[in-house]
């Protein structure tokens, strides 16, 4: 009897890490090669069925792989398989219930430092001046999701732990557990009204592009902090700085961005009240993604649905 072989070709800049964790499965009928980068990945494209990778390296490589059947990817963001004119000729399947915990942890971190004033509390300290500073329970805080995929229901969860009341926007308006309520964006003048904190969590689509604009943000308290942890077209930065500027709100926590690395002569670099991480809120940890396809292999050669198949039209 023959044995169909299938040959994957990890392509990634940790394709070594993952390499080792791949063939501690002990996959069947799975031949592994590697690469760290497109021009490499070039000769081992021709017999190739399966790609784990990510995804900006395996868009410069899709066109060179005639076999292709399946492509998973090692990042929540797939925008750069889904682009119009992209091939969409094969099964793209995403990383996703993996995120959740590490973007809640970097939410919480940021509204407990605005909460309870850490960066004025240490700015005392160095100056030994013994100053107690009020604060609020988060229990009278509102957290505005915006997205309520998997990150934002993680979120959602996570807040409710604290006690901090939790409200979302999604297209549907469907109920979602840890959701006191959900919005459309017919009702953005409650949803933002009402939401002390705004967590931005959206892929980048056609649809969501630049959805966190001016009359948005005009529409939020002069005291919100907008958090945007989704992808960087999802706001526009130009009307955010303006915003800040101008005390619209109070202030904003971004880790994504149109261009990354953000570039040096961004008007948001030099603004007082904007945080800004290096796209890190959560990392794709190699053991988290591997295992997601460890289990995903597993179910294409007995030929049953994959987990987290993505729709190339919708972006997500």
């Amino acid at each position: 009897m023959n044995v169909q072989m299938n040959r994957l070709l990890i392509l990634s800049a940790e394709a070594a890490v993952y390499q080792t964790l791949v063939e501690s499965a002990d996959l069947p009928q799975l031949k592994i090669n590697i690469a760290t980068d497109a021009e490499t990945a070039g000769p081992l494209l021709t017999d190739c069925n399966i790609i784990l990778g990510d995804p900006p390296l395996v868009s410069k490589v899709l066109g060179q792989a005639p076999a292709l059947q399946w492509v998973q990817s090692s990042w929540a963001g797939v925008d750069s398989l889904c682009r119009k004119g992209q091939r969409c000729d094969y099964l793209l399947t995403g990383a996703k219930d993996v995120f959740g915990p590490l973007m809640s942890e970097y939410m919480m971190a940021y509204l407990l430092m605005f909460e309870r004033q850490i960066l004025t509390m240490l700015e005392n300290q160095r100056k030994k001046k013994w100053l107690p500073l009020g604060y609020r329970p988060v229990a009278e805080i509102t957290l505005g999701v915006v997205g309520l995929g998997s990150i934002g229901k993680h979120l959602a969860k996570t807040a409710r732990y604290f006690g901090i009341r939790v409200i979302g926007l999604n297209r549907s308006g469907k109920a979602c557990r840890h959701v006191e309520e959900v919005y459309t964006e017919d009702d953005c003048r409650a949803f933002f009204g009402q939401s002390d904190y705004i967590i931005v969590t959206l892929p980048d689509t056609p649809k969501t592009r630049h959805f966190i604009n001016a009359e948005k943000l005009g529409l939020m308290k002069s005291s919100a902090v907008l958090m945007s942890v989704g992808r960087g077209g999802t706001l526009n930065e130009e009307h955010l700085a303006g915003a800040l500027r101008e005390g619209i709100i109070a202030a904003a926590v971004l880790d994504v961005f149109e261009q990354e690395p953000l570039p040096k002569d961004s008007p948001l670099w030099g603004l007082p009240n904007v945080y800004i991480t290096p796209h890190n809120a959560a990392t794709s940890f190699p053991a988290d993604i591997a295992a997601i396809f460890i289990e995903n292999y597993r179910r294409f050669i007995k030929t049953t649905d994959l987990h987290y198949v993505i729709d190339f039209e919708a972006g997500y």
